[in-house]
């Protein structure tokens, strides 16, 4: 596998190694050894498994510490635009966003640890989006922050009249009124 560090500390871009022949490929999705070798500590003990259809938003969402939650993300199949905003107070990078395009044909994995929230959108027709989690789904600590804060200024690489958002997504607070708890380690 191949690490490639992004302009925000601790978001990571993985690239696994794929063996390709003429029945199809073969590649390792998670080795604990091989991941602590590079430097991602994070425990894994809850997987998650989501479909979408077309222009769907997930997110921004996250859990306040201490029941905060490092993902290592994934698409199985089609395509997204994945995106994870800084939450981590005194952070050179607090309140930025990293986005990366995620598809069943790069492959590729994106690590966010905890102090980021997250959020997607699908930009194929149909998206399976696979997702490790090294806490469990904890529902008074989850929080998050509205898609289309004008602060944030994501370009989601929709029409956002095209978008399709749960009500409760609809309703999620600005990045300035969310409740966060993060603080950046050095």
């Amino acid at each position: 596998m191949r690490i490639e560090e992004t302009n925000i500390d601790g978001l990571l871009i993985i690239e696994p190694q794929v063996y390709n022949d003429s029945r199809g490929y073969f590649f390792e999705l998670y080795n604990r050894p091989g991941f602590k070798s590079q430097g991602i500590e994070a425990s894994f003990i809850q997987d998650n498994v989501s479909y979408s259809i077309k222009n769907t938003i997930r997110g921004l969402h996250y859990q306040l510490a201490p029941h905060g939650q490092s993902k290592l993300v994934q698409v199985l199949r089609g395509r997204v635009l994945d995106v994870a905003v800084d939450l981590r107070e005194y952070s050179d990078t607090f309140g930025q966003h990293y986005s990366i395009e995620l598809s069943d044909e790069n492959k590729l994995q994106f690590f966010i640890p905890q102090g980021f929230a997250h959020g997607f959108v699908a930009l194929s027709d149909e998206v399976v989006f696979y997702y490790k989690c090294d806490n469990v789904y904890h529902r008074d600590s989850e929080r998050g922050i509205n898609f289309n804060d004008p602060k944030l200024g994501i370009d989601w690489g929709i029409k956002l009249q095209d978008a399709i958002v749960s009500p409760k997504d609809k309703e999620l607070p600005s990045f300035d009124k969310a409740e966060k708890n993060f603080s950046f380690r050095v």
